[in-house]
């Protein structure tokens, strides 16, 4: 009788903040939090809380601990009244919902077409630096591929500086959708892209203006010196990596220009658009590859007058896959320019005017915390490819690193489409549904993440023998190649409660949060690097593994236990 009397007092009260009357009949109501962090009413009748209290089922046994029946849980279905939702069962209780036959369920739907198209588009760009590998493979030196390794490192370093403009662009423009909000949308591509102009012509300018600077970041003096003074004159790593970063650096502009284009369709929740410019554009880069690289004389075209191009008709050997890549990228930026045009997401007046402080408070807010964040993850990882160079002057092991994270990548961005993913549909859910249905997007896409995972690392492993062989012909990096390749073949089993945390905390725009899990997980890579773990490849990739392993549990516990949509729950009986 005491509950009943405390939850019949708990319902009038209710009753009387929302302005009810209690001698009213009240509605189907049950409690929900909002957004807000306030209280709710939703629709549940009194008169089926006391059948429920005083049904034959409810007949509780004396313990130490009282909780809720089934039937008085179901009444709030936000809150965690024992505590224990939030933990591994609410995870698991997320799981998708798999039939043999008929329609697949509503939620999951949302989620795979949202996520599929959007692997696809991000896995044709791995596919393709693949190629770019097997083709400068193909020359049969392994300088050759380790100055590609160190280029591109170099040059995704510099890069990933700016791309944290179309990362929060998805979110804000998915919030502004989802709140019917055109205009704000139109505002925040324009501001990304001015951005996104400045900041990309500024790295370009440093990248062909200083490359052995900036290559001296992964490359160390005492490697290229001696690589480069060898009594036969050979050419040396770095002599290979300059040219390859300047053609490379020339793709920067129209890099970010198609990422933040690629981040304004996510927003609109429309990833087959930028699937079919990404088809194309890597198409285009697939067929200029063998052309730059061996030239146009392999296929018996006479070279026209002049040095220059006589030296490109003649091909520009490994840096030829880094001219091919720019010129794809240039050509996917003009794409995305008359594709925003045409939707009216850019104003020309906006593009080329400085934004003013007050609108791009929102984009300094999260970018000063991601920018923070992207230095973070560049000194881990330049940290490691550094190491990976240095083990082996002859370049075998840096050689064998590139290709380990060429393969290791295909998988990563499948795992970046679970994180697009939630970026989009967590704020969206939200504007349109509040946390409750947030929360439930949020859930499943971890689960599909976790999913995603133990796939890749099955398929992966599996596929190592027949893959490893296609990158070089030299069967010293192939023997390197197998035990990196293999570790991270195990990462990925981590890597899908990493991306799906991730996606979640941009989506919530929990930019902070997320800098700091990022510093966390730096720490302990780069403490392993430090360790003899560093003095072996295998252990480069180990301390890769412990990054991520501490990236996946801080992102988890974050989501049931910190993040606004985790359950805020109380218990309304305490320990007797």
């Amino acid at each position: 009788m005491l509950r009943l009397h405390i939850l019949l007092l708990g319902a009038l009260a209710i009753s009387h903040v929302e302005g009810l009357a209690p001698t009213l009949p009240l509605q189907n109501t049950s409690m929900r939090w909002s957004h807000h962090g306030s209280p709710t009413p939703v629709l549940k009748s009194l008169g089926s809380v006391r059948e429920t209290l005083t049904s034959p089922r409810y007949h509780p046994k004396p313990r130490s601990s009282l909780r809720m029946s089934e039937n008085a849980d179901a009444l709030s279905k936000d809150l965690d009244v024992d505590g224990k939702i939030s933990s591994w069962s609410r995870l698991v209780s997320a799981l998708p919902k798999l039939k043999y036959s008929g329609p697949i369920d509503d939620l999951d739907s949302k989620i795979l077409s949202t996520a599929l198209p959007t692997m696809l588009n991000l896995m044709v760009v791995p596919l393709v630096n693949a190629v770019d590998t097997f083709y400068v493979g193909q020359l049969a030196d392994p300088l050759a591929l380790a100055a590609q390794s160190a280029a591109n490192q170099c040059f995704f370093t510099i890069y990933f500086l700016a791309a944290f403009l179309p990362t929060i662009t998805a979110p804000l423009v998915a919030e502004a959708i989802g709140k019917e909000d055109w205009d704000t949308a139109k505002q925040r591509v324009c501001e990304s892209l001015f951005l996104s102009n400045i900041l990309g012509g500024t790295f370009s300018l440093v990248l062909i203006a200083f490359p052995k600077a900036v290559l001296r970041m992964v490359l160390p003096p005492t490697l290229t010196d001696a690589a480069a003074g060898a009594a036969t004159g050979s050419m040396g790593v770095l002599d290979y990596a300059v040219p390859y970063l300047r053609w490379r650096s020339l793709g920067m502009i129209p890099a970010l220009f198609s990422a933040t284009g690629f981040a304004a369709y996510r927003g609109l929740l429309n990833t087959v658009t930028p699937l079919k410019v990404s088809l194309v554009t890597n198409l285009l880069n697939l067929v200029l590859d063998p052309l730059c690289i061996f030239g146009l004389g392999k296929i018996g075209i006479a070279a026209p007058g002049g040095s220059l191009l006589r030296k490109i008709w003649s091909g520009l050997g490994a840096s030829g896959a880094a001219a091919a890549t720019s010129i794809s990228e240039l050509t996917s930026s003009l794409i995305y320019l008359r594709l925003l045009i045409r939707r009216k997401l850019i104003q020309w007046s906006k593009l080329f005017k400085p934004p003013s402080i007050a609108s791009l408070l929102p984009l300094i807010q999260g970018g000063l915390a991601m920018l923070l964040r992207q230095a973070t993850l560049n000194v881990a990882f330049v940290s490691a490819a550094r190491r990976a160079q240095v083990l082996d002057p002859s370049g075998v092991s840096g050689a064998a690193y590139g290709i380990t994270m060429q393969i290791y990548s295909l998988g990563v961005v499948a795992h970046l489409g679970i994180q697009g993913t939630a970026a989009a549909l967590v704020p969206s859910s939200r504007a349109m549904g509040g946390d409750e249905a947030a929360r439930d997007v949020a859930d499943r896409i971890f689960a599909w993440g976790s999913i995603l995972g133990l796939i890749l690392a099955s398929v992966q492993w599996f596929a190592l023998p027949v893959i490893t062989p296609w990158f070089s012909p030299l069967e010293e990096v192939q023997r390197a190649v197998k035990g990196p390749a293999a570790i991270s073949s195990f990462i990925h089993l981590v890597n899908g409660l990493v991306f799906a945390g991730e996606g979640v905390m941009l989506g919530l725009s929990s930019f902070r949060d997320l800098a700091l899990i990022t510093m966390l997980g730096v720490g302990v890579m780069v403490s392993c690097l430090a360790s003899p773990l560093g003095k072996t490849l295998n252990g480069v990739l180990i301390s890769l593994a412990a990054f991520n392993l501490v990236q996946g549990l801080a992102v988890t516990l974050h989501h049931v236990r910190v993040s606004p949509l985790r359950r805020r729950g109380f218990k309304l009986f305490k320990k007797r």
